[in-house]
């Protein structure tokens, strides 16, 4: 039995795809020695990551799940974050940083500074975004 939950998904998908009727949930677990409570949650991991999609069934009176494939893996974005603009952030330099807070007189979400700096920060992510289309196409 795997052991760790990267194996675990890996092992659960394998199963998943060779039933092209789909596999019930309860008989995937039972098929790899988990409990009910691991098995569920590694069926959620697979779920969230788009790797496999549930279709609610009932069978003998109890309701669970028949577990298939997804045919197409939900795409994710990558967020690439420059450390330069995590450097040049106002608050690293901000004389009130130790009454800075929710609630506070000094808050982020009224920072003239902070506003500033997050418009260029929307902008510069833009024209990169712009420059990686360009040179995928």
């Amino acid at each position: 039995m795997p052991r760790n939950s990267d194996e675990n998904e890996k092992a659960a998908l394998d199963l998943i795809k060779g039933y092209k009727e789909g596999v019930l949930q309860s008989e995937l677990w039972k098929m790899m020695g988990l409990d009910s409570r691991e098995g569920s949650r590694l069926v959620l991991r697979l779920s969230k990551k788009g790797l496999i999609k549930r279709e609610q069934v009932t069978v003998n009176g109890r309701r669970t799940y028949r577990l298939f494939v997804a045919e197409k893996p939900i795409e994710s974005k990558i967020l690439n974050i420059s450390l330069s603009s995590i450097l040049d952030i106002p608050c690293t330099t901000c004389p009130h940083i130790d009454e800075c807070g929710l609630g506070g007189y000094y808050e982020p979400s009224t920072c003239p500074l902070m506003e500033l700096w997050l418009k260029k920060e929307v902008k510069l992510s833009s024209i990169r975004q712009k420059q990686l289309m360009q040179k995928a196409s």
